[in-house]
């Protein structure tokens, strides 16, 4: 369990990133009919430039109902400032119903739903190359990033990994994404240690379902199990993460150097888990540099 310190490190560093108000966009697109399948989209803001880079943007909130889109839009709004053009891509959560209470792992809302979580971030990335040719021309789909913090972190290295999905996958792609690569941010990127951890009040056993469903989803559904993918991958991790453990991250990063592939870890002292979306904080300002070293 956490310490004292550490617990009041995070709820400090929660409070910061969420103080700042939301960013409206410039414009919205719907890649769907349900009211979550809709992506925002940021126009880059200083000096105009002929085309820019596209920084596709998932955001976390453990796959569940109430942390939708808006709590990042303040980082969304961060990159557009830095001359990015900007999509932040909202998807369908976890029901926001009670779970049973049996077992020490289960939380309410549920974390995620199988299988329309994927199917939402499937259907947007392909939807994607047009909308952003039609909504945002300035932006030049060959320098894209994805990008993503905590529980969208997992969902853009899964975005980014759809063409090593197992034969059959309705969301297997036939080749690699057009991509420049991924900025994973304090990342569940592998879903089987996050589990083993508890992490996000069991909400990798929700998002998956039951112990009979968990492995074999876990083939279609975790990035450490999506390896090699041949896409540029860095992953800006907090030292001092109570959220999404270290652990998790240097998990990924040895899942992937065993499958032949070097992933970039960025391990940030003294930072917790939410200050790499704050654009208050120093370590945010890293991981924007870190996207900005495969974008341009």
């Amino acid at each position: 369990m956490p310490d004292a310190a550490a617990v009041a490190r995070d709820a400090a560093e929660a409070e910061s990133a969420f103080a700042h108000p939301p960013v409206e966009p410039d414009l919205t697109w719907a890649y769907g009919d349900h009211p979550d399948q809709i992506v925002d989209f940021y126009a880059p803001r200083g000096p105009e430039r002929e085309s820019v880079p596209l920084v596709v943007v998932f955001h976390g909130g453990a796959w569940r109902a109430p942390y939708d889109r808006r709590h990042i839009s303040p980082f969304a709004d961060f990159l557009a400032r830095r001359g990015f053009a900007v999509a932040s891509v909202e998807y369908r959560r976890g029901r926001d119903i009670p779970q049973p209470r049996a077992r020490a792992d289960t939380a309410a809302p549920v974390a995620g739903r199988w299988p329309e979580t994927f199917d939402d971030v499937a259907a947007a990335m392909d939807g994607l190359p047009v909308a952003v040719a039609r909504l945002l021309p300035g932006a030049d789909l060959r320098r894209t990033v994805l990008t993503g913090h905590s529980a969208g972190g997992h969902l853009a290295l899964w975005a980014a990994a759809r063409h090593v999905l197992p034969r059959g996958s309705a969301w297997r792609t036939e080749t690699p994404a057009n991509l420049r690569g991924v900025v994973a941010l304090a990342p569940l990127a592998d879903l089987a240690r996050a589990a083993e951890l508890g992490v996000c009040g069991g909400a990798v056993r929700q998002l998956l379902g039951g112990e009979a469903e968990f492995a074999a989803r876990c083939a279609s559904a975790d990035p450490a199990l999506l390896l090699p993918t041949g896409i540029a991958t860095v992953v800006v991790q907090g030292q001092e993460d109570i959220v999404v453990p270290p652990a998790v991250a240097d998990s990924y990063a040895e899942a992937a150097a065993k499958a032949g592939e070097s992933v970039g870890l960025t391990l940030l002292p003294e930072v917790g888990h939410f200050p790499l979306i704050d654009p208050a904080a120093d370590a945010c300002a890293v991981a924007v540099e870190e996207i900005a070293q495969l974008a341009w």
